[in-house]
């Protein structure tokens, strides 16, 4: 293909490929993880990142930063890091229910 030769180049192991086909296969999988997880297969196919960007849904730049994290991190790096802020508080489990309460 033409083009620029890319600076990252994702190539996998047995275990890791293993481990990115069960988080794209997985039904309990976040969405947002498993398209990063098929992003850096088709990464490791040969394909560029533009090409993987229209197919996973996401824009070049963000394939880009995720295979930056998966080069540095492994598939540990494709996960979310916590976020800024303060956790969101629920009542306890079985607290409220429709018929209790003066609301």
């Amino acid at each position: 293909m033409r083009g620029r030769i890319p600076k990252l180049i994702i190539e996998l192991d047995e275990p890791t490929t293993a481990t990115l086909l069960a988080l794209v296969r997985s039904q309990k999988t976040p969405a947002g993880l498993a398209r990063r997880a098929r992003a850096m297969l088709l990464l490791a196919e040969g394909l560029p990142f533009l090409h993987t960007a229209k197919q996973v849904g996401l824009a070049e730049r963000h394939v880009r930063k995720w295979a930056k994290r998966f080069v540095q991190h492994g598939p540990t790096g494709l996960y979310d890091l916590p976020r800024p802020g303060r956790q969101p508080v629920f009542p306890p489990a079985g607290g409220y229910s429709r018929g209790q309460g003066s609301l």
